[in-house]
């Protein structure tokens, strides 16, 4: 299983350089490159022009430097990961679906129905609070240790503690 490279918000737009000024509205996204998913930040203004293209993305606010961070992500921008994930197989992505999965289930937007085998491959039926049709989500048998680094890395990305 592979690293991604994670950063924190370095308060300037990827686009363009521009310092992004504390208490200014910014999109920070995932972005695909050659060593996989990365963290990165974008103007408001730049966003709105050039619409990068990104993996998956969140509106926020720089916060300014004595003001003590908010660390929140909505459960319905983690099941938007989550769903912007289903059809990928990279191996990455496989297991930041599942991470991600376990988290949900313990929000209690996920619940575990069965399992079922693909051949090798575990395949875990889960329901989705309030809908009626179940997801699936491949078991990639991660140990505790590779569960732990993934959700610090996702909470890394998202700036929320998970």
């Amino acid at each position: 299983m592979a690293d991604w490279e994670i950063n924190r918000p370095l308060g300037q737009c990827c686009g363009t350089g521009r310092t992004i000024e504390p208490g200014e509205d910014y999109y920070g996204a995932l972005v695909e490159t050659e060593q996989g998913l990365q963290r990165r930040d974008f103007s408001g203004d730049y966003w709105e022009q050039e619409k990068p293209s990104v993996f998956c993305f969140w509106k926020t606010r720089l916060a300014p430097p004595n003001e003590k961070k908010r660390l929140f992500v909505s459960d319905d921008m983690l099941m938007a990961f989550f769903e912007r994930l289903a059809p990928e197989t990279d191996a990455e992505k496989v297991s930041f679906r599942f991470v991600l999965a376990l988290v949900l289930m313990r929000k209690r937007r996920l619940k575990y129905d069965s399992t079922r085998m693909d051949g090798p491959c575990e395949i875990w039926r889960l329901r989705v609070t309030g809908e009626k049709d179940p997801v699936e989500v491949v078991n990639p048998h991660l140990d505790e240790s590779q569960i732990e680094t993934l959700t610090s890395q996702i909470g890394q990305i998202l700036q929320a503690d998970l």
